[in-house]
């Protein structure tokens, strides 16, 4: 009995332990889900959008991201299998553990019959309880017969648990490897399909080295345009601070506050507002319903010419055409830049920071308008060439430039 309950307290030991494996697990699930979403959300928003002309560049930078999903999603998979694979191995020696103590038990239990059955054979319990030699003797005879039954029964229990055990351990296993054979099914097609990526990149890759020059010329006006358009914007951005300054200290009169250069004054309902944005830090929602960012934040080398440094100002994000940008917060709409091509960009102010929300081509909001968290502000726009439908947006608090993705929620 003591053995047993020894054997159900290390089983419930080894389950704790298995619930925090599972959540790992858990979370590698929830990862490859996310990227199976996010390989769907490429097919569909970089390569079967229409696009008036063949841009090898971009064909090159979206087959690139492609590949680099895929193979995040292979990583993924092969982290999991890893962990059902040592799930798997600890089950087998738990089962091995079990199916032992079971024989045990069911040779103890036989030999625990067959004696009973040799006592019965030679005299009736009857007989035994007669003859005692007095009273005394004659009720411990009996105790003991009950609690010999007693224990029969207990250890005919004991079976029936040990064997209810290792169906469930079976059971696992079964399931277990089902799972691993699927994720290695769904593995194997995957690279698979990066081995044909691999194929259209290196055609691709032939072609640009033909006209290597004209190709780095258009990047670097690209990315010379980029740097112009952030530059208006940060100007804007500094004018609109101390513009509110010198009203905000206007009303003061002769106590102005005092506040570090190119920092908004804020009154008690922007300090509150600017409060409520910070506890939302991680949890803010993506300023397009669907889509998938196709650029990061900061410093970071083209994804063709690793030679060429991109300086990106926020966050490069895919959508479906026709779609708009929203909100991520309540605020206020502080300025409306009009840029090459007809192209606008617009600032809301929440306290001290401020989201910019660029490559707009229709406005539904005007400056000085108040806005809601998901109200539409604008719609995207599409470019004719390329079929991409893409949305540049910035988080500042003043005029320093922040990480968008830290603050909005992870997809």
């Amino acid at each position: 009995m003591i053995k047993f309950r020894l054997h159900i307290s290390i089983f419930i030991l080894l389950f704790s332990c298995l619930t925090v494996f599972g959540q790992t697990k858990k979370e590698l699930e929830e990862q490859r889900k996310r990227l199976k979403k996010e390989i769907v959300q490429v097919n569909n928003l970089l390569f079967k959008e229409q696009k008036r002309e063949k841009n090898v560049l971009e064909d090159l930078k979206d087959l690139n991201q492609k590949i680099d999903v895929r193979q995040k999603l292979i990583r993924t998979i092969n982290s999991e299998a890893k962990l059902l694979s040592s799930e798997i191995n600890k089950n087998k020696l738990e089962l091995s553990k079990l199916e032992k103590e079971l024989a045990a038990l069911k040779k103890d239990y036989a030999s625990m019959i067959y004696k009973s059955y040799k006592s019965k054979s030679q005299q009736s319990r009857m007989m035994f309880i007669l003859s005692s030699q007095n009273f005394y003797q004659a009720y411990k005879r009996l105790e003991y017969m009950k609690q010999y039954t007693s224990f029969r029964k207990r250890q005919g229990d004991q079976i029936g648990v040990q064997t209810l055990i290792i169906k469930k351990k079976n059971d696992s296993l079964l399931y277990q490897k089902q799972v691993k054979d699927t994720l290695l099914s769904v593995e194997k097609d995957q690279k698979e399909q990066i081995e044909l990526d691999k194929k259209n990149k290196e055609q691709l890759i032939s072609t640009i080295k033909k006209k290597e020059r004209k190709y780095k010329r258009e990047i670097q006006n690209k990315i010379n345009a980029e740097k112009r358009i952030a530059e208006k914007i940060d100007k804007i951005i500094k004018d609109e601070i101390a513009k509110a300054n010198r009203l905000a200290n206007a009303k003061l009169k002769n106590k102005p506050k005092t506040t570090k250069k190119n920092e908004f004054v804020l009154s008690p309902e922007a300090k509150a507002l600017a409060a409520r944005f910070e506890l939302n830090k991680g949890k803010l929602p993506w300023p397009i319903e669907e889509g998938l960012i196709t650029r990061r934040f900061g410093k970071q080398s083209h994804p063709i010419y690793p030679g060429i440094t991109i300086n990106s100002t926020g966050l490069h994000m895919i959508t479906k055409k026709g779609k708009s940008a929203q909100a991520i917060f309540n605020g206020k709409i502080l300025n409306v830049l009009v840029t090459s091509g007809g192209k606008r960009n617009v600032l809301i102010q929440h306290g001290n920071y401020i989201t910019s929300y660029n490559n707009l081509e229709k406005l539904y909001v005007k400056k000085g308008d108040n806005v809601k968290t998901g109200q539409k502000i604008g719609q995207i726009f599409t470019d004719k060439v390329s079929g991409k439908t893409t949305l540049i947006f910035v988080l500042y608090k003043n005029t320093t430039k922040l990480n968008p993705a830290s603050w909005i929620l992870k997809r």
